[in-house]
């Protein structure tokens, strides 16, 4: 019998619905939200109500382009934890009123442990164990991954995550939200040598962003002393050298975790993992030092559900279900 999953993501300000068939991610739908632009930032409680507007249609769309029936569906999957809180309970509410109704186990995700096992949606996949490096606007780590459920953090960041210093640094150029993009954009035209930002001399495989950001600060506010157009004449220079810097700190990490684990496989995901420049450092790093790097497809790299149908798939397996009484969490330990 087929292991048909329908799966939400609702983690923060896209609403995602995906179908699973067999380990196989029929459709992946998201509705994003525009709205927070014109603030420069998510705002919780306007993600919340776009979830609430978006989460039918979406869920309706995925269905329909698998081709899978509400009543053949195996299971119900969702965002349990971290993210946003009234997101997630946008989330979590529709999947347990649809497991009620149609009588189907309920499968709560961490989204994290989702980012990482990405990496297994579509061929060729890691090996365990292999390492992977989750990188997004939230959160920044190495993990160690065992087996499917089987995954622990060996370093994370002590401060910002490396999406923040992306979208931050892209702030201080007077970029608009959300700018990491933005600056792998303008990166792709300039001399990522020409401008020197420090790295941080952090312990063991842990990270910190802070003080590179305060670097760029009064790098910027000192230039522009001088001459007050120096961003608008040098902005790919800018975005290239403060791309390089950021990705130098990512891999260099790897790279020492890599020496103290032996492990050869190497994985990345979350969103900064749709940069154009990590993507390619790490597949160079690969050929230089003679990993196996594993780097998902752009579609689920950014929160997706795709993601969350995967990591529900391989609970599925394992009888590893979620009771309806089950709550969301803002923060959960990995």
């Amino acid at each position: 019998m087929s292991v048909k999953i329908l799966a939400i993501e609702s983690s923060c300000d896209d609403t995602g619905a995906a179908v699973l068939v067999d380990g196989k991610v029929l459709s992946n739908h998201i509705a994003n939200q525009k709205i927070h632009e014109q603030y420069g930032g998510v705002i919780p409680e306007l993600a919340s109500r776009a979830h609430q507007e978006n989460i039918v249609p979406v869920v309706d769309i995925a269905l329909r382009t698998a081709g899978v029936k509400p009543e053949e569906l195996s299971a119900i999957a969702f965002t349990q934890s971290p993210g946003l809180i009234g997101s997630l309970l946008v989330g979590s509410c529709f999947a347990k009123s649809m497991a009620m109704a149609l009588n189907k186990p309920l499968i709560g995700v961490h989204h994290m442990q989702a980012h990482v096992l990405a990496n297994f949606i579509d061929d060729p996949k890691p090996d365990f164990p292999f390492l992977c490096l989750t990188v997004s606007g939230g959160h920044t780590q190495i993990v160690l991954c065992e087996s499917p459920l089987s995954m622990r953090v060996i370093g994370e960041t002590l401060d910002d995550a490396a999406g923040e210093a992306f979208d931050k640094s892209a702030k201080l150029l007077g970029l608009p939200y959300p700018g990491g993009p933005l600056i792998d954009k303008y990166a792709q035209t300039g001399d990522p040598g020409r401008f020197k930002f420090p790295e941080p001399r952090i312990p063991e495989l842990n990270f910190s962003f802070s003080g590179l950001k305060t670097a760029i600060l009064y790098f910027l506010q000192e230039n522009q002393q001088q001459d007050p157009a120096f961003i608008e004449k040098n902005l790919p220079d800018i975005c290239a050298s403060i791309q390089q810097r950021i990705i130098s700190i990512l891999l260099n990490k790897v790279l020492k975790a890599t020496r103290e684990t032996g492990i050869r496989d190497v994985a990345i995901a979350g969103g900064v993992s749709a940069n154009s420049g990590l993507r390619k450092a790490l597949q160079e790093h690969g050929e230089k030092y003679g990993w196996r790097t594993f780097i998902p497809k752009f579609e689920y790299c950014t929160d997706n559900a795709g993601m969350i149908a995967i990591a529900a798939y391989y609970k599925y397996l394992a009888g590893a279900f979620t009771a309806l009484d089950a709550v969301p969490t803002a923060r959960a330990a990995f």
